[in-house]
């Protein structure tokens, strides 16, 4: 299994910040979840028990890209503009 990107630093060129962090951990959730769903749909097993485990992974792959759209919403809130008060 691949980590989660690492923050990225100004000796790459420039520097990023929040959002762009943010949007890179979404972009690998979403890659993961990805994978998830290909691996079971690939998985040469029959049976009760092979349903089960490609419900369950199913599940893992929902939970993933759940987690990605929030961080992506944050990613936005972030860019948005601060309104006065």
């Amino acid at each position: 299994m691949t980590a989660v990107p690492a923050p990225r630093t100004a000796q790459e060129g420039r520097r990023y910040g929040p959002a762009e962090g943010l949007r890179a951990h979404s972009a690998a959730l979403l890659r993961h979840a990805e994978r998830l769903r290909a691996g079971a749909v690939a998985l040469d097993w029959k049976g009760p028990q092979a349903e089960a485990f490609r419900w369950r992974i199913e599940a893992l792959a929902d939970r993933c890209a759940t987690a990605a759209a929030g961080l992506a919403r944050s990613a936005e809130q972030l860019d948005a503009p601060v309104r006065p008060r």
